[in-house]
């Protein structure tokens, strides 16, 4: 199997069997695309089925020497690693010499997340005199009452929100649903949106079910959410670097540090694994650290 035949066929193992957003299927076909920049250069040229593990080693090898972060070295290996689950679903190979690839190690990092004062100040910003207020206060409550995913937020329809029983259907990534409580602060805001808003816009053709959109009536796009988030810091005096995937951290990091289980978290933020969530117990305790070298007597004497 030559590479263009090879790409296609995994184009369409992602896009059908996986189930992945555009951008990641995005991301993984410009990831394959170094592999196979990669196979053409070696001298002879490796088809698809002829990689071996040395050779596999080398690539990754080489995307450290050029400077690629451990993060990204980790998503070349995801790329590669899926890739040669396709090539052996097609009877392409027998083996499969990514398993034996070593992952890098990636360091914990804890995210940024706000406290709920800065939630509420961010919150009182928006300006209700202003064009489109309505709609920034309900994205705002939303985005941190739910702890959606921006794409989640510009994608959420109208017919999706139970008022009356107080749940979101939402379509998160893999294009799977879940059900998320919404609260009675984020349901007023839409409420007034979609009544005083959202009801005089010319809506376009295929927007009629979303729920929030631009002054045109159509989409709202994700960087309009992103600038609406930082000028709204901005305006509410946050000096935290901050964008619509910081309500996210807050909302999960809020329920735990209130004794929420940890399970029903997940459920929440729509997490496969039980190991991405428990960041949030990580990312507790060191908030719980640094209020006690912050405040406690003993704690503040030995610094």
């Amino acid at each position: 199997m030559d590479w263009d035949k090879a790409l296609r066929g995994f184009r369409m193992y992602l896009k059908l069997q996986r189930s992945l957003s555009d951008r990641t299927l995005s991301a993984y076909l410009t990831d394959l695309a170094k592999l196979r920049r990669f196979s053409a250069e070696r001298s002879p040229s490796i088809a698809p089925g002829e990689l071996a593990l040395e050779d596999l080693q080398e690539f990754i090898r080489g995307a450290s020497r050029d400077g690629a972060a451990a993060t990204s070295q980790a998503r070349l290996l995801s790329a590669v690693r899926m890739f040669h689950r396709h090539l052996r679903l097609e009877k392409v190979r027998e083996d499969d010499p990514s398993k034996l690839l070593q992952s890098p190690r990636l360091a914990r990092k804890l995210p940024v997340f706000l406290t709920l004062d800065e939630v509420n100040r961010l919150s009182d910003a928006v300006d209700l005199s202003r064009p489109r207020a309505h709609r920034d206060k309900a994205i705002v409550e939303t985005l941190y009452g739910c702890g959606l995913r921006v794409s989640e937020l510009c994608g959420l329809r109208c017919s999706r929100i139970s008022a009356t029983e107080g749940f979101v259907r939402v379509v998160g990534k893999g294009d799977k649903e879940r059900l998320v409580p919404i609260g009675s602060e984020a349901l007023q805001w839409i409420d007034l949106y979609a009544r005083h808003e959202r009801v005089h816009l010319p809506v376009r053709k295929g927007a009629e079910d979303l729920l929030f959109l631009n002054a045109r009536g159509g989409p709202l796009s994700r960087m309009s959410v992103f600038n609406i988030v930082r000028a709204l810091a901005m305006k509410a005096g946050i000096r935290k670097v901050i964008g619509p995937h910081t309500f996210r951290h807050s909302f999960a990091t809020h329920l735990v540090e209130g004794g929420a289980d940890l399970r029903a978290v997940q459920e929440m933020l729509g997490h496969a694994s039980i190991t991405t969530t428990e960041i949030y117990t990580h990312l507790d305790r060191e908030y719980l650290r640094s209020a006690i070298m912050q405040f406690h007597p003993r704690a503040r004497a030995a610094r």
